[in-house]
C-alpha cells in the first residue's frame, strides 16, 4: 500500500481544489501533500497530529495545514454521528510562481509563515465559517475570489500555531509507512502499555535505531509523543465527564502510576489535572 506522499486528486486544469469530506470519520492515515490545506470543521471532533504535535479539533475549527507537512485526523468515535470538514487545497503557485510576490499580495505573506508550521484561526471564526459555506455554493470564478479573502483574514487574525516542529524533507514512501505504521499503531493502542521494543517491532526496527529515527524526524523521544497523546485523551475525558474520577481518567488514558500521571500532565499543562478540571467548568 502506497501511503506517502499523498497525493490530492486534483484537476489539472484546476488551480486549486475545493473538497467536501463526509462520512463516520476522515481519512486517519498519516499523510503529507504539496497543496496547502485550509479545512472549517462542520461537524465532529477527535484528535489531529500536525508535525510533532498533539492537537484536538472541534466543530467550529478552522485549520491551516502547509505543504508537506505530515499529519492525520483521528475522529472521537463518541463524538459525533457524523463528520464533515470543508478544505481548500492550493500550492503558493498554483496561480503562477510570482503571482503571491505581487506588491498588492504582499499582505498575505503572514499566512504563508504560519501556514509552515500550520495553525488554527482563533478569531473572526464566524466570519471565517460564512465563507466556507459561500465557497462551497460559489463558481469557480467567485470561490478564487472567496480564497483570497480568506488568506486575507488569516494573515491578519489571532492564531494558535499547530507545530512546533516540522521536519523540512519530504518522506520517502518507505519512511511515510513506517511513520504512519507508528502513529497508527499509537493512536489505537495507547491507553494499553507501549513498550519501546512494541513500537520498534511495529517499525521493524531494532530499539535504539527507532528511538534515534523517530527523534530526528519529530524532535522529541517517542515516549514523549506517546504521554502527549494520551494526555490530550485525559483532557477530554476531564472535560466531557463530570462524574469519572482523576484515577480513572488517569487508567482510561495509559497512565498506570498516578504520580507520573499528575507530574507529566503538570509538566504539559502547568496545572494538576485536578485544577484544569475546575478551571474548565
Amino acid at each position: 500500500m502506497k501511503v506517502l506522499p499523498f497525493k490530492i486528486p486534483k484537476p489539472e486544469d484546476d488551480a486549486f481544489i475545493f473538497q467536501v469530506d463526509s462520512g463516520n470519520a476522515f481519512y486517519d492515515k498519516l499523510h503529507q501533500h504539496k497543496e496547502i490545506q485550509i479545512s472549517f470543521i462542520a461537524d465532529g471532533a477527535g484528535t489531529l497530529i500536525v508535525g510533532d504535535t498533539v492537537n484536538d479539533y472541534k466543530k467550529g475549527d478552522v485549520l491551516a495545514i502547509g505543504s508537506n507537512i505530515p499529519h492525520v485526523f483521528k475522529s472521537d468515535a463518541n463524538a459525533s454521528k457524523t463528520s464533515r470538514m470543508l478544505s481548500l487545497f492550493f500550492t503558493k503557485e498554483s496561480f503562477g510562481v510570482d503571482f503571491f510576490y505581487l506588491d498588492s499580495l504582499k499582505e498575505l505573506a503572514p499566512f504563508f509563515k504560519r501556514a509552515k508550521q500550520g495553525f488554527k484561526i482563533t478569531s473572526e471564526r464566524k466570519t471565517v465559517k460564512d465563507l466556507f459555506f459561500k465557497i462551497e455554493k460559489a463558481s469557480k470564478l467567485n470561490r478564487f475570489i472567496l480564497l483570497l479573502e480568506l488568506l486575507n483574514i488569516a494573515s491578519k487574525c489571532n492564531y494558535s500555531s499547530l507545530s512546533s516542529f516540522i521536519y523540512d524533507k519530504i518522506y520517502s514512501d518507505n519512511e511515510g509507512r513506517r511513520m504512519r505504521n507508528v502513529f497508527e499503531y499509537t493512536m489505537n493502542n495507547f491507553e494499553s502499555d507501549i513498550t519501546l521494543n512494541t513500537i520498534a517491532e511495529v517499525a521493524n526496527m531494532t530499539k535504539n535505531a527507532f528511538c534515534k529515527y523517530f527523534k530526528k524526524r519529530t524532535n522529541k523521544t517517542y515516549i514523549q509523543f506517546l504521554n502527549e497523546l494520551r494526555l490530550e485523551h485525559a483532557c477530554k475525558l476531564l472535560l466531557s465527564n463530570k462524574d469519572i474520577t482523576v484515577f480513572e481518567v488517569a487508567e482510561k488514558s495509559g497512565f498506570n502510576n498516578m504520580s507520573n500521571f499528575n507530574r507529566q500532565f503538570k509538566l504539559v499543562k502547568n496545572m494538576n489535572p485536578s485544577e484544569f478540571r475546575k478551571l474548565a467548568l
